[in-house]
């Protein structure tokens, strides 16, 4: 029980519940791979009965936590102080330091106290509380003061959920880029009153070849990539002298776009990259004027030392390879000497990827201004992946943050009964917790600049997170618990100043009473018509005003088949041809067309399906229809829904045997469609009308039963 008492107090769990009647012990060299990745040392009986000690000394000492959240009541009639705060002994003083500047003291009431001023008036921010008490005792602590709720959506709306480097127009070099996003968030807008876009997330990825194709795997998340520039939209282009050497750039950029939207190749994000690298480094040749030179100082002022650590790395990678892990010693620490050596020797390398970062920070700020512009209520929706690549930027310029030898992933399941190893390090919540959350507040704040909303995939993850030691498979990992309460304050905080919605990705194992904690923050869920069951009693189709309203409602996601492939099968025949099935074929059709046959036998019902059972597009409107019954707040269209593509964009499960995140969207023949095809295809069309006429009026009623834990798809 010493062990298990040391891993409770450091958040690390010795057992777990994948349902509410079965629990599984945590093996104890688990637990202790685990607490040495948080600092604790637990080798040794002797060793774990020294750290037990130290710990519970510590905590008896202790007088405040690392971080006090305060949450503002919109309208209080006397806001009470912080709990921790007023627990202090009688009389303690209490001195906050503003973030903006400014401070204000508080001493707190009780036997013997000085009569107790109200709590202070304070500003919404991070500030610093440092508490002395009456006997000479001194703490300090980081104090979130935080809004109630985030921003909510200023009406009910719809949108479509797009991944961008699927999108190629006429003008795209090879995969979607931001000049795509702006011209389909116009179109979207003023076209068929769309309210919202959703991208994947946009994040810089690993450089090399092959890069990773994932975005869900990211070199950096506060950084974006910019091979999703659009080179031509960029000033200073039209000043480069080398011109015939672009116009050849131009040419190979068109005959690498034709090979994907005519030759059935798969989007090269690499050859991508090399091509407009090359012309990148031709801009960056030309002189920025005196508006944009002072434009660029100050996004460099606003970012600073996490942009310089971004772009070092990035120089350093040229030279010495994308594994940081593998360059020479000191270059490993971004603090050392020959660290600030290299900075200086590479000056002009760095210089060129502070400036491509800042060059795809305007372009991503166009982007929004333009679905803004076209009327949408919320604009573009960002992504924020789960964690980062081991060897990439942020993993090097914040090592101290991140748990060395541990991986983040999910752990058995009815989907996955080995469980999940998703090869990303998870953050230290004990240096999180010291730092004020300095590495959180900037991502998000980042990530928000040019946001109308943002997903957080995995959002459980503000909660806890599965570790797995390195080395380990996935079923030999625990959870980790994060300090919830102040990672949500910040979050809404940030949300609150960017006045942005957030929308939290919580399928798949869900703790109880996580859901209800964001929905009290006022953080939206997602719920897929697939998993949408009434689980605690008939196990049927949810009806659709018993959706809880505070979701973005789909019916499918980037993980999932799309419902072309859904309602026809073909999900299925795509799994065993890749030797996915764990039953045999027949088995698993079978158990596919009752379930859908069951939907759509509700749908009819519901009178919901006017076109009848056989036409698959007309089934697809039909769910889309019922999507719209629900009241839920956001309704998501997956864009290769509204053209019939039947492929999935990633199949979980697979590496090389699939081509995930690399294939264009196409029409239900497979046949690739630029953007320009799309927005003037009949059938997308056809399903916008649904949106233009549909049933919202039917969506009054909200309850709160959604997906029950284990509905993510492995």
């Amino acid at each position: 029980m010493t062990l298990a008492r040391l891993a409770a107090l450091h958040g690390v769990a010795t057992s777990y519940a994948p349902s509410a009647d079965r629990t599984v012990p945590v093996p104890d060299a688990t637990v202790v791979a685990v607490l040495a990745a948080l600092g604790v040392d637990a080798a040794t009986p002797e060793a774990v009965s020294a750290s037990l000690d130290a710990a519970e000394r510590a905590l008896a000492a202790r007088l405040l936590p690392p971080t006090v959240v305060h949450w503002q009541d919109p309208d209080p009639p006397s806001a009470p102080p912080p709990p921790s705060l007023a627990a202090l002994p009688p009389g303690s003083r209490v001195r906050v330091e503003a973030e903006g500047g400014g401070a204000a003291d508080w001493t707190v009431p009780g036997a013997g106290a000085e009569e107790a001023a109200p709590w202070p008036d304070l500003p919404l921010g991070v500030h610093r509380a440092t508490a002395r008490t009456p006997d000479g005792r001194t703490a300090r602590a980081t104090l979130v003061v935080a809004p109630d709720r985030t921003p909510q959506p200023p009406a009910r709306t719809h949108g479509f959920l797009v991944q961008l480097y699927s999108l190629l127009s006429a003008r795209s070099w090879g995969m979607g880029d931001l000049g795509d996003l702006a011209e389909v968030a116009g179109w979207a807008g003023r076209s068929v009153g769309a309210g919202f876009l959703q991208v994947n997330p946009l994040h810089a990825a690993v450089p090399g070849t092959p890069t990773d194709p994932s975005p869900y795997r990211p070199s950096s998340r506060r950084f974006p990539d910019p091979v999703h520039l659009r080179i031509e939209d960029i000033p200073e282009y039209a000043y480069v002298r080398e011109r015939k050497r672009l116009d050849e750039l131009l040419k190979a950029a068109d005959a690498l776009r034709r090979s994907v939207l005519d030759g059935g190749e798969l989007i090269d994000r690499d050859a991508v990259w090399a091509l407009k690298r090359e012309a990148l480094e031709a801009v960056h040749a030309v002189p920025l004027g005196p508006g944009r030179r002072a434009a660029y100082c100050d996004y460099l002022a606003h970012q600073g030392q996490a942009l310089e650590d971004h772009a070092t790395w990035c120089a350093l990678a040229e030279r010495y390879g994308p594994d940081w892990t593998r360059w020479p010693g000191a270059l490993r620490d971004p603090r050392s000497a020959a660290t600030a050596r290299a900075r200086r020797e590479l000056i002009d390398r760095i210089d060129f990827h502070t400036r491509l970062a800042w060059l795809t920070d305007t372009q991503l700020a166009a982007a929004q201004r333009a679905a803004k512009d076209a009327g949408m209520a919320v604009g573009l929706v960002h992504d924020l992946a789960v964690g980062v690549h081991p060897e990439g930027a942020d993993a090097w310029a914040q090592q101290r943050t991140f748990a060395r030898g541990m991986s983040v992933g999910a752990p058995p399941d009815a989907f996955n009964a080995r469980g999940q190893d998703w090869g990303l390090p998870p953050w230290r919540p004990d240096v999180l917790a010291a730092s004020g959350y300095a590495p959180y507040r900037g991502l998000l704040r980042d990530l928000l600049r040019h946001a109308g909303a943002l997903r957080i995939d995995h959002v459980m993850g503000l909660f806890r997170l599965w570790w797995v030691p390195r080395g380990e498979e996935p079923t030999a990992g625990t959870y980790v618990r994060y300090d919830a309460e102040a990672m949500l304050a910040v979050l809404v905080l940030e949300a609150h100043r960017a006045g942005a919605v957030v929308i939290g990705e919580d399928l798949g194992t869900v703790e109880p009473g996580v859901r209800e904690a964001l929905s009290r923050r006022g953080v939206l869920g997602t719920s897929v018509l697939w998993f949408e069951r009434d689980w605690e009693g008939t196990g049927r189709p949810l009806p659709p005003a018993a959706w809880r309203e505070a979701c973005v409602a789909t019916a499918t996601t980037h993980d999932l088949p799309s419902t072309a492939a859904r309602l026809t099968g073909e999900h299925v025949g795509l799994r065993h041809r890749l030797g996915l099935l764990t039953r045999p074929l027949a088995e698993e059709q079978a158990e596919d067309a009752a379930e859908v046959g069951e939907w759509l036998a509700y749908l009819a019902r519901l009178g919901l399906l006017p076109e009848g059972a056989r036409g698959e597009e007309g089934a697809v409107r039909a769910v889309y229809r019922f999507l719209l019954r629900t009241p839920a707040r956001m309704v998501g269209v997956w864009l290769p829904d509204a053209v019939g593509d039947r492929r999935p964009q990633n199949l979980p499960g697979t590496w090389d045997q699939y081509p995930n995140w690399r294939l264009p969207v196409a029409g239900p023949d497979g046949r690739p469609l630029a953007l320009e095809d799309v927005v003037s295809s009949p059938r997308l069309h056809g399903l916008m009308r649904v949106f233009a006429s549909g049933p919202e009026t039917a969506a009054a009623g909200a309850g709160t039963r959604t997906a029950p834990p284990g509905a993510r798809p492995a």
